[in-house]
């Protein structure tokens, strides 16, 4: 896959040292200690993040590819969003459209609706 600039990433990022999978865990592991590199292959295969690859197919992660991955698990573990629509935050963002960061709170429109105290018929308590 080409070479791509978004707006978590810019072209300068072509010449800084490329990260080894291994190295991108390291990074993200402070923030997000659950992630795994199963996971960051994951989200690669689910077209979230597109890392270089070496002639023998080994990936190589740009700053821009960390951040991508940053912004995903974020939004995934503050703002429980499914990959599709986080999918869509970056595919906005790559175009340059204003997309809301992920932030602490959930969005409205991710919040489970409240519990009712009406109990269930036949539940054994």
């Amino acid at each position: 896959m080409p070479e791509r600039d978004s707006a978590l990433g810019d072209a300068v990022d072509q010449h800084t040292p490329r990260l080894t999978i291994g190295e991108v865990l390291a990074v993200l592991r402070d923030d997000f200690p659950d992630v795994t590199i199963s996971k960051i292959r994951y989200l690669e295969s689910e077209d979230l993040v597109h890392p270089q690859r070496t002639p023998s197919g080994y990936r190589k992660f740009s700053r821009a590819d960390v951040s991508r991955l940053r912004y995903v698990l974020a939004a995934q573990r503050d703002q429980y969003l499914p990959l599709r629509v986080i999918k869509d935050h970056l595919e906005a963002l790559d175009r340059g459209s204003r997309c809301p960061r992920p932030s602490a709170a959930p969005a409205r429109c991710c919040r489970r609706p409240p519990r009712t105290s009406t109990p269930r018929r036949g539940c054994l308590r």
